[in-house]
């Protein structure tokens, strides 16, 4: 989803008069909902059954109405393909994938293959290269999520609830992921935030996760205060943040660290230095697309049989593109980012 916003700013460049409208189902929505590129943003919702035929029809009634010149589906399965269909746009651009040849009227070539490994912003963007419009950069067309007033309201009300100061340098590190092949260890992120908090004790580490993951974020700062002794009120956990809230928390941090997700793809629409943490993805594929004067750097565990994978089993069995990742490399990252000037 984040990699498709620099498309969005590509788009109107090509079309500056043209009305562009985002497709989006809520849980991914604050992602576009102040992108300066778009002019109306419609909710998808998702229900159950008989209900989800019912709404599509009148969803597909819709978007018929609306007349359309072009349409792009950039998520290419069937309900995008079947809704992309029945708007009945002039042109219609998709991925060339079986079952969609009556979707889209131009269809690009697309690959399962992860080998040679290619970012997804340049996979996605050979959609609309088909319209005339360049090759991107990340300097010229970074990925893009606005800051949302409310939401970053609310962030200053937690951290100083939390006794955070707004001078206080912070650290966000982000330990979940959307499953176990992108998980680092608990121990592994304990100690780093350990570690950091030790170093400087006016810095605060900011444990997150995701909904699914606060028990290990609990972990994580639990194994981390103890490690800390007496710099454990360094580290902080205060509650979960919704994806407007992380992007306006990690917008006014020193550092962020975590994997490669959706989270990570966040960070990197700030000016935020980045750690990210790769086990099973390449960075040629995930890395934080943006200027890279920034600060992103990449921490894996290099050449591996294994490497990249569709992550749907461990074929050594011990998750070694992860265990392989140890603290020092990441603290080292760091480190080096830290010390840089902001």
């Amino acid at each position: 989803m984040v990699f498709t916003t620099p498309a969005i700013g590509a788009l109107r460049h090509r079309f500056p008069s043209a009305h562009i409208t985002y497709l989006v189902e809520a849980p991914a929505e604050p992602v576009v909902r102040h992108h300066p590129g778009l002019d109306a943003v419609v909710v998808v919702e998702r229900p159950r059954g008989w209900k989800r035929l019912r709404y599509d029809l009148q969803l597909a009634r819709r978007l018929r109405a609306e007349r359309y010149d072009l349409v792009v589906d950039f998520h290419g399965g069937p309900r995008s393909g079947f809704l992309t269909w029945a708007s009945g746009a002039r042109q219609r651009v998709g991925y060339a994938l079986p079952g969609r040849q009556l979707s889209y009227t131009t269809r690009v070539p697309w690959s399962r293959s992860l080998v040679p490994p290619r970012h997804s912003v340049l996979n996605q963007w050979d959609l609309i290269a088909t319209l005339g419009i360049g090759t991107p950069t990340g300097e010229e067309h970074p990925v893009v999520m606005p800051v949302d007033a409310e939401a970053a309201r609310a962030v200053a009300s937690r951290l100083a609830a939390a006794g955070i100061a707004d001078a206080a340098p912070i650290v966000v590190l982000h330990v979940s992921a959307g499953n176990p092949f992108r998980r680092w260890p608990t121990a592994s992120f304990a100690e780093v935030a350990s570690r950091l908090a030790i170093a400087d004790r006016a810095r605060r580490i900011i444990i997150t996760s995701g909904p699914s993951e606060a028990n290990a974020a609990e972990a994580v700062a639990a194994q981390a205060r103890t490690l800390a002794g007496d710099a454990a009120d360094g580290i902080v956990r205060s509650g979960e943040f919704d994806l407007a809230e992380l992007r306006a928390l990690v917008g006014r941090a020193a550092l962020y660290i975590g994997g490669d997700s959706g989270p990570l793809h966040i960070a990197a629409t700030t000016a935020t230095p980045i750690v990210a943490l790769f086990g099973p993805t390449l960075p040629e594929r995930s890395m934080p697309w943006r200027d890279g004067a920034l600060g992103s750097l990449a921490v894996d565990a290099g050449p591996l049989a294994c490497r990249p994978c569709h992550q749907r089993h461990c074929v050594p069995g011990d998750f070694r593109c992860l265990t392989g990742i140890s603290p020092t490399m990441v603290l080292d990252a760091a480190r080096t980012l830290l010390s840089k000037p902001l």
